[in-house]
């Protein structure tokens, strides 16, 4: 049942950019290093770096710049420099040894101030696929990953969707969700043939839209 197995964050998110519709909900992605960095910083504001390989939230930190001040948040310290240069000797002393790629950050809908994400596993059995489950995973106070090992907290889809967007907007994105992921099956499994288990991270941030962070072949 598992299937083929894909480490590769990367070779993942390069697969769904190739689809147009698709693409407009991956958040900007480019490969660790100091220009690139500097470039997304400056355009966005705040961008996630996690490694290459890897779950759980291992190794995942936040990078930020406003006002002039360079800082990064790791677990649930935050470390503050007045030039990027001495932010960026500091991150990579702080990131663990492998490979890294740099995402847009979202401003993800909220409950309570936490912010929350979702989970959507499907499994091919008997020659279909089925959904198992869609979950909200909700961040432990402090921190901005949500991920359960964390010391997030788990709630079901429409329950996270409504407390962080409302009702109304719930069974919309909860749809909008579904098609998202059987277009991206079909993609990954032409791309990646005997792929049998799916796990999507997505994101909603304030405005309503869904943003595809990243894709497990072996979700927990």
């Amino acid at each position: 049942m598992a299937g083929r197995q894909l480490a590769n964050k990367w070779l993942k998110t390069e697969a769904l950019l190739s689809n147009g519709e698709v693409a407009t909900h991956i958040p900007q992605t480019r490969l660790y290093g100091a220009e690139a960095l500097k470039r997304m910083l400056h355009q966005f504001g705040m961008v996630v770096i996690k490694p290459l390989c890897g779950g759980g939230g291992y190794g995942v930190i936040k990078v930020t710049y406003s006002g002039g001040v360079y800082a990064f948040t790791y677990a649930s310290r935050r470390y503050c420099f007045s030039s990027f240069n001495a932010m960026f000797r500091a991150l990579n002393r702080a990131k663990v040894k492998r490979k890294y790629m740099i995402q847009q950050g979202i401003h993800l809908a909220r409950i309570y101030g936490r912010p929350i994400d979702y989970r959507v596993k499907v499994v091919k059995e008997n020659g279909a696929w089925g959904y198992r489950s869609m979950v909200g995973r909700l961040a432990r106070p402090g921190l901005f990953v949500t991920n359960l090992c964390k010391g997030g907290s788990m709630l079901s889809a429409r329950e996270g969707l409504s407390r962080s967007l409302g009702r109304k907007v719930s069974v919309r994105k909860r749809r909008e969700m579904r098609t998202l992921t059987n277009t991206c099956i079909t993609i990954l499994e032409s791309r990646f043939p005997g792929v049998g288990e799916l796990g999507f991270d997505y994101g909603v941030d304030r405005s309503g839209k869904i943003w595809i962070f990243e894709v497990n072949t072996r979700p927990q």
